[in-house]
């Protein structure tokens, strides 16, 4: 971990926030502000972010690679909830806004840099900034309702429909999941989706 000033890619890193989903419309002094504040992680495919039911938290913002929210019942069994990507970000604010545990983990699907900050912080850098405020937390509202969206669609899609649906809404990140991963987002076996690719239906 390495703060951005001391970073050797800094000024890679720079632009890379600057065109984060979340942060692109900051202005120059806000960039400024909230830079101290970053840590640069890199992570190796596997590795932990968040861990489910820790009350510690931070907000985090992707620069190269995916993650995935994931959720897990006492018995090991797991759901995957959403894929994040570059230019995206990851974040339980709504458990820390509710002072609840963190209801999933995020876990790194592949190779992956992001910056994170206490959450503590982040929320006293929204406060100070009104329409970055609203700006999140509406992406924070549309995240959960696609997550909705998604959930019912594993009841209600047969198989090639939700492969299909993941095609429509997240096309140019179907060949950089693992097909494992991919397959238990769908809620399929990865034979499953390998029969419906040679199969032509997807």
């Amino acid at each position: 971990m390495s703060s951005i000033e001391n970073h050797p890619e800094k000024n890679i890193i720079r632009v890379q926030l600057r065109q984060n989903q979340v942060l692109k419309d900051l202005g120059v002094e806000a960039h400024q502000f909230l830079e101290p504040h970053l840590t640069v992680v890199d992570c190796s495919k596997g590795d932990f972010l968040l861990h489910q039911g820790v009350h510690e938290m931070e907000q985090y913002f992707i620069l190269d690679g995916v993650l995935k929210r994931v959720v897990a019942n006492p018995q090991g069994k797991e759901m995957i909830l959403r894929f994040a990507a570059e230019r995206e970000m990851e974040t339980s604010y709504a458990a820390w806004m509710l002072k609840t545990p963190a209801p999933y983990s995020i876990v790194s699907v592949t190779k992956a840099r992001v910056v994170k900050l206490p959450m503590p912080e982040w929320i006293a850098f929204l406060e100070q900034h009104a329409e970055e405020k609203r700006l999140f937390e509406h992406s924070v509202m549309s995240h959960m309702s696609e997550i909705m969206a998604h959930t019912i669609t594993l009841h209600l899609l047969d198989a090639p429909g939700r492969v299909h649906r993941f095609l429509r809404k997240h096309g140019e990140l179907f060949d950089r999941i693992p097909k494992k991963e991919l397959a238990a987002y769908l809620n399929l076996s990865a034979e499953t989706l390998s029969r419906l690719k040679q199969r032509g239906k997807i």
